[in-house]
């Protein structure tokens, strides 16, 4: 047993190696949702009151109280994206060369992995550890596009380290809560034209803490509801601005970013119709209006222009199914509506962003009291949008302006080991 359980923990390890390299933006906003395999199947109904297995340490860790013993997750995430801009009318800079083409699809298949693992101490304390990568994005549009002065590339990459801890105050009640360790690495890149073309690249990186809190009751034996409350974690990314090849702009200068990522509030219910089907359901608040704006401060402390981003708060609901066909096999499917935090007057090339539907399904396979198998798929169509905005210097701009529409694909595998 010993031989296994260091072996997923290798595995967990190489697991954060990868999130750290890839990361892509496919929830509203750029908050990634795909951090249970289980838990996709369904479109998350219900993920906070539904503990089937360590992931959900993510969405609510007073839930690690109904996995007994020693619980291990690893996930995988496989997100096919597509993005289509279309031109509708941008004008370029006076001077600047002409444009090549609509960008491409800016988007590449991404893994996203996903590591839990909990253990119950005694008959009402539980400890557990989550590694995810909550927040990302990740885009690269192909050279000489019309909307270059807006963005060329996009990377934004956050990894959570959330030791946790869950504690059963009696038969129906169970509270849980997480400490949150998030490191964040961002680059911003886009061009920019004076008497030619150049390049401007913001990038930098911090280490931040946050929380997160939970409880799960079960008032009816069957009727789970559970709450959970992530909080904001606010970095102060420390890099550099770089413009090159930009005669009268050029620079190399040290700077800082605020990055405020939102606070989070969901509500679940699960409710155990008979032995076999569970109904699911959430309604989960993001507190997207921190997301306010990119502002840079030179190591100088002179605060540049900045780039007004606007979120708004947004909401999303859905609901599902688990069924147990029987003792090894259990399907699920969901529905979910996202709401995109992105404003028609602010919404970028950046984050092409819409609202979203999401359709999916899955099911796990036991294969014995030790393993347990996840696979699950999700299809997300992402609604038209406008883009319309300003970018360049004041006194030669481009205005950037765009309809935007696309859809995401989504496989998950996943593998669950008790101890």
């Amino acid at each position: 047993m010993n031989k296994t359980f260091n072996t997923l923990l290798l595995t967990a390890a190489s697991s954060v190696l990868l999130i750290g390299a890839t990361s892509s933006a496919n929830a509203a906003g750029f908050f990634l949702q795909e951090q249970s395999v289980s838990g996709l199947g369904s479109a998350f109904a219900g993920q906070g009151a539904q503990p089937r297995d360590a992931s959900v340490i993510f969405f609510n860790p007073a839930g690690m109280t109904y996995l007994p013993g020693g619980n291990v997750n690893v996930g995988v995430h496989v997100l096919v994206p597509d993005s289509d801009i279309e031109n509708d009318g941008t004008t370029l800079p006076v001077g600047a060369p002409a444009s090549t083409g609509d960008g491409g699809n800016p988007y590449d298949p991404t893994p996203i992995p996903n590591f839990y693992i909990s253990k119950q101490i005694n008959n009402q304390f539980w400890l557990g550890l989550g590694v995810s990568a909550p927040f990302g994005l990740s885009n690269e549009y192909d050279d000489g596009w019309f909307g270059r002065y807006d963005s060329t590339e996009t990377s934004l990459t956050t990894i959570d380290f959330s030791p946790s801890a869950a504690f059963k105050v009696n038969n129906w009640l169970s509270v849980g809560g997480s400490v949150i360790i998030q490191y964040a690495d961002a680059e911003l890149k886009n061009n920019i034209f004076t008497t030619s073309e150049g390049t401007q690249t913001l990038d930098g990186d911090d280490i931040s803490v946050g929380w997160k809190a939970g409880i799960l009751a079960e008032p009816l034996q069957g009727t789970r509801v559970g709450l959970d409350y992530r909080s904001r974690v606010n970095h102060e990314l420390e890099g550099r601005l770089v413009i090159e090849g930009a005669p009268g702009a050029n620079t190399n200068i040290a700077g800082q970013a605020g990055l405020h990522l939102p606070d989070i509030a969901t509500l679940s219910l699960a409710h155990d119709v008979n032995e076999s089907l569970t109904l699911l359901g959430s309604a989960t608040w993001f507190g997207w209006n921190s997301f306010e704006d990119i502002q840079v401060r030179t190591g100088a402390g002179t605060l540049l222009t900045p780039v007004i981003q606007n979120y708004q708060s947004t909401y999303a609901f859905s609901a599902g199914f688990d069924y147990k066909l029987d003792d090894q096999w259990t399907v699920r499917a969901g529905y979910q509506f996202d709401e995109t935090p992105t404003t028609d007057e602010y919404r970028t090339t950046r984050t092409p962003d819409g609202d979203r539907h999401w359709f999916t399904a899955g099911a796990t396979y036991n294969l014995n009291d030790q393993w347990s198998f996840d696979v699950s798929g999700a299809y997300i169509d992402i609604a038209e949008e406008d883009i319309n905005i300003t970018r360049n210097i004041a006194a030669n701009p481009s205005q950037v302006s765009a309809d935007t529409d696309g859809y995401v694909a989504i496989l998950g595998a996943a593998v669950n080991y008790k101890f």
